[in-house]
């Protein structure tokens, strides 16, 4: 004699029966699959055998792999990041609640990066990386498409033009004429000659068309818009105004200083500087004072813009006493 039907498994029995049976589908059929599948495990669910086959070195330096393995991590991280700003984009309750949520959310993952980074500053061996680094031309950070992502979907491209064209440019000029404009375009560009480098032609090619199209899906709904389209109440908010803040100190401050510490650690010589792998002229493009980029530059007062990034010269200044 069988054994009476639990209740609570009778009951959400019924309920899956409710829910399949309203999208046209047979709950029986769905049993019989769920009584065939195999348990899931840990190493298939998130796919470890391969994400640890993903670490392939171009030479036989042992602290190549720290090298690929850090990117590869900042990418995920990079994906975490888009994966928030996206929610507050397609956000229509127009909440400061849910808005600072998900920007805490996006400031830990990057305060996770930034801690993080003397892995690359300290944990490898300077000698080492000279030389595998040759392998890597002209493959450069610099092709990062995801960040370049974060900033599209923070701030209106106006905010993103090379300091020094920035007031030539408003919001009503044509997304495609802004985009040329770009601060890091002028980084993997020769001054002089106003050739581009090959890291510059490889990463436009390959990601300029998602670059626009996502520019265009979000031209007028950016974080800054949807900040802006908030009611004043919310907009004042002083836990959201301090997490956007955050953010933009974190992206357009914090996380530049970090790399230039490491080009300091590894390209800095007292005899000039060894170029970066994709060419890029890194001491006039990483440090955040010499661009002042801000995603929501009305947060900042006049003051704070001015001496923006202004830490990364002093700590400069501090080193070499």
């Amino acid at each position: 004699m069988s054994e009476p039907v639990n209740p609570e498994i009778a009951e959400k029995l019924k309920q899956l029966e409710t829910k399949f049976k309203n999208s046209g589908q047979d709950l029986g059929s769905y049993l019989d699959g769920l009584l065939h599948d195999r348990y899931l495990t840990y190493w298939d669910y998130i796919h470890l055998d391969t994400l640890l086959s993903l670490q392939i070195p171009r030479t036989h330096f042992p602290d190549e792999e720290i090298f690929i393995t850090y990117h590869q991590i900042t990418e995920l991280y990079f994906k975490l990041i888009i994966h928030e700003l996206k929610q507050i984009i397609d956000d229509k309750l127009q909440n400061a609640a849910f808005f600072t949520a998900k920007l805490d959310r996006v400031n830990r993952y990057f305060r996770v990066l930034i801690n993080s980074f003397d892995v690359m500053i300290k944990g490898m061996d300077r000698d080492q990386f000279l030389k595998y680094r040759m392998s890597l031309l002209p493959a450069s950070g610099f092709q990062s498409v995801q960040f370049r992502l974060i900033e599209i979907y923070c701030t209106p491209l106006v905010n993103l033009v090379n300091t020094k064209e920035r007031d030539q440019f408003s919001e009503q000029d044509p997304l495609g004429e802004v985009f040329e404009h770009l601060y890091w375009k002028s980084g993997a560009t020769d001054a002089e000659t106003g050739e581009k480098t090959l890291t510059l032609k490889q990463f436009e090619y390959r990601y300029t068309p998602r670059m626009m199209r996502i520019a265009k899906q979000v031209q007028h709904s950016t974080i800054f818009h949807k900040y802006h389209e908030l009611p004043e109440k919310e907009q004042n908010n002083v836990h959201l105004i301090e997490a956007l803040r955050t953010f933009d100190t974190n992206v357009n401050i914090n996380w530049l200083l970090m790399h230039m510490g490491a080009a300091y650690r590894y390209l800095n010589r007292d005899k000039g500087e060894v170029l970066a792998t994709g060419g890029t002229n890194w001491k006039s493009f990483l440090p955040p004072s010499f661009q002042r980029i801000m995603f929501f530059p009305n947060l900042w007062s006049d003051e704070e813009k001015e001496n923006w990034g202004q830490q990364w010269v002093t700590h400069q200044f501090n080193t070499k006493q």
